[in-house]
């Protein structure tokens, strides 16, 4: 049997110049459906009520809890990005990237597979362990790009715990998916249409 050189292998790291779209669009696909999976399989082990976490028992409720929460932090972030320097929200430019030449469509699928797999693992697996703040820690720290700057990650744990708030507060998973779909969808509209003015 042939043995793997482990020590071929070498963590590089990643030069926003030199990663083209097609690895980036890859790269977010891929991670999402680790996401998914990772999310199923520790759902299987805690076997909940699915009919429950999925409801639409209350639709308006679940609307407007999202788009409320939504449109709170899309205020939240505009004063923050009129009232601090660049730098300080600066995400190494994956956000650009990833929206700046992108058809609305694309934007709306990408938007609605990240809220989707994002908030079925932390909100819906995770969150019913660890409950809402360590949870938010652990969201926080997966969105490793904003991790060098306090502020951006105070934001992140913030909005996360924000969307465990409104799951509970509305006991269908469908509110933050509802929230976190809007937030990304606005912001990849903004970053889109911006450049295209400019």
């Amino acid at each position: 049997m042939k043995k793997i050189n482990f020590k071929g292998f070498k963590l590089q790291k990643v030069d926003m110049n030199n990663m083209n779209d097609r690895f980036l669009l890859i790269n977010l696909y891929l991670t999402q459906l680790g996401v998914l999976v990772l999310g199923t399989i520790i759902m299987l082990f805690q076997k909940p009520s699915l009919a429950q976490m999925l409801s639409w028992n209350n639709t308006f409720s679940i609307g407007l809890w999202g788009v409320a929460f939504a449109a709170a932090v899309l205020v939240v972030d505009l004063l923050i990005s009129n009232w601090v320097p660049p730098e300080v929200t600066d995400d190494g430019g994956i956000n650009e990237m990833l929206f700046k030449n992108r058809p609305l469509w694309h934007i709306i699928v990408m938007s609605a597979i990240v809220a989707f797999c994002e908030e079925w693992l932390f909100r819906g697996a995770i969150q019913a362990s660890w409950g809402p703040y360590w949870t938010s820690i652990l969201f926080a720290a997966i969105h490793i790009r904003y991790l060098q700057h306090w502020l951006m990650t105070g934001l992140v744990f913030g909005i996360s715990y924000g969307l465990g708030w409104i799951y509970i507060q509305t006991g269908s998973l469908w509110t933050p998916i509802v929230a976190h779909f809007v937030i990304d969808l606005i912001m990849g509209c903004i970053i889109r249409y911006r450049r295209e003015e400019e």
